[in-house]
C-alpha cells in the first residue's frame, strides 16, 4: 500500500452499514438456509446470489419467495430509521471529505436500493457517484463496478483506494489495479486475497493511515 492515490470508492453493506446482520437473520428465519450456505452470497449482487440460493432452495421460486418476504420484513424493520453506522464509518467519512477526497460508492446491491439506504443513514452526500450491483453486466469478484466507478470519478483505476469487507469485492478491486483495504464483516478475508490487501479490525483503524495515502494530509 505504499501507492498515492486520488479518490476512495466504499462498498456499503457490511461495510459503511450494519446491514449484513439483520438481512442474515432475516434470510436465516424465513428459510431453510444454513448460515454457511447465507455467506456464499455475501457480497454478490442479487442476480448471481439468486443463483446461488436457487441452487440451496431446491427452485428460482422458492430463492424468489424468500427474497420477497425478507426484502418485506427489513422494510418493517427499518421502516423509521435506517441501518446502524459500521464504527468508524461517520468519523472516515467526515476526514475524507475536509480533505477533499473525491468519494464514491461501488455496492453490489441495487442501484435504487443504495441510494434509499445512504439516505435513512444521512450519508449519501458525502458521495459524489453511487453505483449498484444492477448497473453492470458483471457483478462482484469482476472488475466492473469497480472500473464503472472510476469512470464516473475521471481517475484512472490504479488511483482508487477501495475499501471492502468481502473478498468478493476485494478480488474485483485488485483485478481493476485498485488499491484495497479490507475490512471482515461476516466472513473471514479468503486466504488468496487477504495477502493483496491492507485487511484492519474496523475503519477506526484508518484516519492514521491517511497521510500515507493522499496528498496534502
Amino acid at each position: 500500500m505504499a501507492r498515492r492515490f486520488d479518490a476512495v470508492i466504499f462498498d456499503m453493506d457490511g461495510l459503511l452499514l450494519d446491514s449484513e446482520r439483520p438481512i442474515r437473520d432475516a434470510w436465516l428465519r424465513l428459510s431453510s438456509l444454513t448460515e454457511a450456505d447465507y455467506l456464499l452470497t455475501v457480497g454478490r449482487n442479487r442476480q448471481d446470489s439468486l443463483a446461488v440460493l436457487s441452487e440451496k432452495l431446491g427452485s428460482v421460486v422458492e430463492a424468489e419467495r424468500v427474497y420477497a418476504a425478507v426484502d418485506a420484513e427489513i422494510a418493517v424493520q427499518f421502516r423509521d430509521r435506517g441501518f446502524e453506522l459500521m464504527p468508524g464509518a461517520l468519523a472516515l467519512l467526515q476526514r475524507l471529505q475536509s480533505l477533499g477526497v473525491p468519494l464514491a460508492v461501488a455496492s453490489s446491491t441495487r442501484h435504487a436500493k443504495v441510494l434509499e439506504r445512504l439516505d435513512a443513514a444521512g450519508i449519501r452526500t458525502f458521495f459524489g457517484p453511487i453505483h449498484g450491483g444492477d448497473q453492470v453486466a458483471r457483478g462482484k469478484p469482476h472488475p466492473d463496478l469497480f472500473e464503472l466507478a472510476a469512470l464516473s470519478l475521471g481517475i484512472h483505476p490504479a488511483k482508487a483506494l477501495v475499501f471492502e469487507d468481502s473478498s468478493y469485492g476485494a478480488q474485483g478491486a485488485l483485478t481493476a489495479g485498485m488499491g484495497v483495504v479490507l475490512v471482515p464483516d461476516l466472513k473471514q478475508p479468503d486466504p488468496a486475497i487477504a495477502p493483496q490487501c491492507l485487511v484492519l479490525g474496523s475503519l477506526n483503524e484508518v484516519p492514521p493511515r491517511l497521510p500515507s495515502w493522499f496528498r496534502d494530509t
